[in-house]
Parts: structure tokens; C-alpha cells; sequence
């Protein structure tokens, strides 16, 4: 079933390559209007090859791909000019200068000169002093900035961030993800593929899970925490216990080896995890404890549970 504000959906999408690898298999998948997805996935797990079928660079073997109603394949044109892109490779044109690479961008889709725009674009990006410069005399950090600003020269609608941020100083990654949110303003869609979790988990809307070219799941980011995350109790004690006594025994509550720290790891989203009757428990046994700890699970520990339990 189709969302009515998606700006692309994806049915029974599948790639095998001549060689006989399947790198998609049966995606289906509905991207809404101005969110932030994020799709992750381990390396191979068929990411780029994804973004690469939505952006007409990888024909498919089979399904359907529209693109604010634009079929991907039919109406290749009209749906790639309303997508920008940001690919992995830093290929660019080495000889030509920054300000020629992304004003020829611009009109490879069409979209009338408007060096204003371009102007404002490269100084976001922090390049017009490097406007003249060639491609080739850029550093990588650089050459990832004017990939970027390509991207964004048509003013796309979509926007596809193929691990943007791989290899890239901490001063272009801040200066990236303001552009993003600045962007998300304007109502751009995102969809963006990392290795850096904590990126995904600070910014996106939704999550999808990509392994072995399945889609293991899509799910709201707070959501898919509070369904999948564990939460961690640490309690940390005056004396030493040599082992659990029988009137603490719990699912998840175990002794540290040295016996001065007790942990009880319970699921969040279980209805009844009794914290005070432990604290009950413990002081009827005469335990006394010095502090307490609580460590919410991260993405990127539910991501590694998620990937491990369908491999």
C-alpha cells in the first residue's frame, strides 16, 4: 500500500547483475515528502546500487520506480531533473574550474544560468574562494564540497547523500549537515546512506535497514529505539557479593567478577521492569549500594543486533 505523500515509491524492485549476483531483491518502499530518511546497511549490503536504480544509473531487472510520479524508466528526464546526487567516488572533471563544473551541471538539467544562485551555493559551501581553481589543484575535502554543490546546482527537490561524509574533516562534516538542515527548511526530501550512525541517529525521520539486498525493516527512528533499544541498570556496591543471592534473581541481572557491580539489562519497551523492587530487594537483603548507572542502547548497537540476527 502507497503513501499519498510519498515523493518516491519503490515496488518490487529487483537487480541481478550478469554475473549472476542478485544485489536487490522485492523492495518496497515509499519515501515521504521533506524527510530526512536514512538507509543503512553494511558494505555490499546493495545501498548504492538502490540510490543508483532510484537516480536512473542502475536499470533494474524488475519493479517500479516513480519519482514525484515520474516513472524512473519512462520519464527518465523528468525524474532525474528533480533528483540531486552526492556519490561515494570523488570523480570530477580535473581540469575544469570549480565555478565552470557547477554552472555546466546546472544546464546539463535544463535550468536556465542563474550565477546568483550559484554564487550563494558556492559560498555555503565554503568554495568561492576556490572558484577559479581547477578540480584537479583541490584537495579531497574540496573536491567532496564541489561534488555537493553539483549536486544542488538544478535546486533538486531530492536529494541523495551516498556517505557524504566518508573521509571528510570534522569542519566539512558540521559545515555539511547545517547545509542539510537548512535545506530540510526549504522542504528538500533527503535520503541519506552512512557509516556514521550517530549522523543518522541525530538527524533522520526514519531508518531502513538494507542487508544482503533485502530491506529488513523501515521504521520511525524513535520508534525503532524504543521497540529494539535495551536499557541498562548498573548498580555499584558498598561490598562485595560472591554471587546472586536467590531473593535478587531476575531475567538480565547478573554479578561483575569482581563482585562490586550488579547490571540488569531489560527491554524498554517491556511494560513492567521493576526498578524500585530491586531497590526493595537489595535493601532487605542488606546490600547497601553506592551509586547507579542507567546506558540506553544506541542505534548503532540495534543496528549490529538487527544485521547479526538475519545473517
Amino acid at each position: 500500500m502507497s503513501d499519498d505523500n510519498a515523493i518516491i515509491s519503490i515496488r518490487n524492485l529487483d537487480k541481478t547483475y550478469a554475473s549472476g549476483f542478485t544485489a536487490l531483491k522485492n523492495i518496497n518502499l515509499d519515501i515521504r515528502r521533506g524527510e530526512l530518511f536514512a538507509l543503512l546497511g553494511p558494505n555490499g549490503a546493495g545501498k548504492t546500487t538502490l540510490i543508483g536504480s532510484v537516480c536512473g544509473i542502475v536499470t533494474p531487472s524488475g519493479g517500479r520506480i516513480h519519482a514525484n510520479g515520474y516513472d524512473v524508466v519512462r520519464d527518465y528526464r523528468a525524474a532525474r531533473s528533480l533528483i540531486g546526487l552526492v556519490p561515494q567516488e570523488l570523480a570530477t572533471d580535473g581540469f575544469e574550474s570549480v565555478w565552470a563544473t557547477v554552472s555546466f551541471s546546472r544546464g546539463l538539467f535544463g535550468k536556465p544560468p542563474n550565477p546568483a544562485y550559484i554564487e550563494q551555493l558556492l559560498r555555503d559551501l565554503s568554495l568561492w574562494d576556490k572558484r577559479h581553481a581547477r578540480i584537479m589543484e583541490l584537495s579531497g575535502g574540496m573536491k567532496r564540497r564541489v561534488l555537493i554543490a553539483k549536486a544542488l546546482s538544478h535546486e533538486p527537490e531530492i536529494l541523495f547523500l551516498d556517505e557524504p561524509t566518508a573521509g571528510v574533516d570534522v569542519d566539512l562534516r558540521r559545515g555539511m549537515w547545517e547545509m542539510v538542515h537548512g535545506l530540510r527548511k526549504r522542504g528538500v526530501t533527503i535520503i541519506l546512506t552512512t557509516h556514521y550512525i550517530e549522523e543518522a541517529e541525530d538527524m533522520a525521520d526514519r531508518i531502513g535497514v538494507i542487508n544482503r539486498g533485502e530491506l529488513v525493516l523501515v521504521e520511525d527512528k524513535h520508534t525503532l529505539m524504543a521497540k529494539l533499544g535495551k536499557k541498562q541498570l548498573t548498580v555499584y556496591l558498598q561490598d562485595p557479593l560472591n554471587g546472586l543471592p536467590a531473593a535478587l534473581a531476575r531475567d538480565g541481572l547478573e554479578v561483575s567478577n569482581d563482585g562490586y557491580a550488579l547490571t540488569w539489562t531489560y527491554d524498554l519497551h517491556r511494560e513492567h521492569n521493576d526498578i524500585a523492587g530491586l531497590m526493595r530487594d537489595l535493601q532487605a537483603q542488606g546490600i547497601h549500594f553506592r551509586d547507579l548507572h542507567t546506558q540506553q542502547s544506541s542505534l548503532e548497537e540495534i543496528f549490529v543486533e538487527l544485521v547479526k540476527e538475519r545473517s
